[in-house]
């Protein structure tokens, strides 16, 4: 069976300022997957929230860019969106960027990862085990550091000096500043790692778009790599991106591939999507109430079984008290960051604050600017 993972991710509304979606809105997102799984479109579904953000994750046998599953999502996020209005929440419909786009919804607002693989159970894949990382107030970016570590180096993934992974993986990076289409440069590691840094350090432009096994062809990784404020043209909050991981065996182990989240390490986003913060992991629909706004991260674990639905549960990553620390670490971090207010690294350079209206606010003052009267005083007599 040639099964899809779809993730399909938006903001269309939350309670009390961009905090958390309602308990009606979720309702309404599970009667129309509960819906499309009795009639046959999707195999499974879940729904869970990060932030202010509803993502819905689904497994189906239709592939990648199925204009039926994204219609589905998209019809599913106008119905919470008409909740989220009739109950004066704010931001209601904020992600849904394109006016009833006919098919594939990739580029009209919601962020959307998907990828395909045989499903057997068998061979070089017995069991199938994948992840789902959804963040909130940062951009596709966000995954750059934590994906290149747990699949390029050893020191944080020793899996990569087995034999199911020696030949190492391939990346697919987006470069997401070029509105004409999807701009891609495909680089391997360990043989391009210098490259592939040289790009990814630059989280604001260039991002991981999806990673391939280099021994067996597997595609491991996909993110919504898309910048909303591209698709709109103006700032309409920040991506809030997906990324699916598969794992273990053949690919890195879960411990590897969260490790590096440790980091706590900053990121572009935060209030208004104006600075640089740390990202925090966090549980499972997870508000975002705390000071400043932090980026958050939320990862959730699923096996699938020889159908294709999600087997038994699901395991919710961060919600351990292991990452307490790294909490605590990344609220230290955003306290010293954030007393450091507008002023220089604290903020993102002005190439992204203009979508936040930034370039209406120095645009006005730079008409005010006239040049210095620089003639010499006149000698004295």
């Amino acid at each position: 069976m040639r099964l899809t993972l779809s993730v399909i991710k938006a903001d269309v509304g939350s309670v009390g300022g961009h905090t958390k979606p309602s308990s009606r809105m979720i309702a309404t997102v599970e009667g129309e997957v509960a819906k499309a799984i009795c009639n046959g479109l999707l195999i499974d579904g879940f729904i869970c929230h990060t932030g202010d953000d509803i993502a819905i994750i689904m497994t189906h046998t239709r592939g990648e860019g199925s204009s039926e599953v994204h219609q589905l999502a998209w019809r599913t996020f106008l119905a919470a969106t008409s909740v989220a209005k009739t109950s004066g929440l704010y931001g209601a419909g904020q992600d849904l960027l394109a006016d009833a786009p006919s098919g594939n919804i990739r580029g009209a607002g919601p962020g959307v990862a998907e990828l395909s693989f045989d499903h057997s159970l068998s061979g070089v894949r017995p069991a199938e085990s994948f992840m789902v990382f959804a963040a909130d107030k940062c951009g596709p970016g966000a995954y750059n550091l934590p994906l290149y570590l747990a699949f390029a180096d050893p020191m944080y993934c020793a899996g990569l000096m087995l034999p199911p992974m020696i030949k190492g993986f391939r990346f697919h990076v987006i470069d997401m500043d070029n509105t004409a289409g999807d701009s891609l440069i495909e680089l391997d590691a360990p043989a391009d790692c210098y490259h592939i840094a040289a790009l990814l350090r630059d989280n604001e432009r260039f991002g991981i778009d999806r990673i391939i096994s280099r021994t067996h062809g597997e595609v491991v990784v996909a993110v919504s790599a898309q910048r909303l404020h591209a698709i709109a043209g103006k700032y309409t909050g920040k991506d809030d991106p997906v990324a699916i991981v598969r794992n273990q065996g053949i690919f890195p182990a879960p411990e590897e591939i969260v490790s590096p989240f440790a980091k706590a390490h900053f990121v572009g986003g935060d209030a208004r999507g104006s600075h640089v913060m740390p990202l925090m992991p966090v549980p499972l629909n997870t508000p975002v109430t705390g000071m400043y706004c932090l980026p958050i991260v939320s990862c959730v674990g699923f096996s699938i079984d020889r159908e294709g639905r999600f087997a038994e549960s699901y395991t919710d990553f961060f919600d351990n008290p292991a990452w307490d620390e790294v909490r605590r670490r990344a609220q230290r971090k955003a306290i010293e960051m954030r007393s450091q207010g507008w002023s220089g690294a604290a903020m993102l350079p002005y190439s992204e604050l203009e979508y936040g209206g930034f370039r209406d606010t120095v645009s006005g003052l730079l008409k005010r600017f006239r040049l210095r009267d620089d003639r010499k005083p006149e000698a004295a007599e």
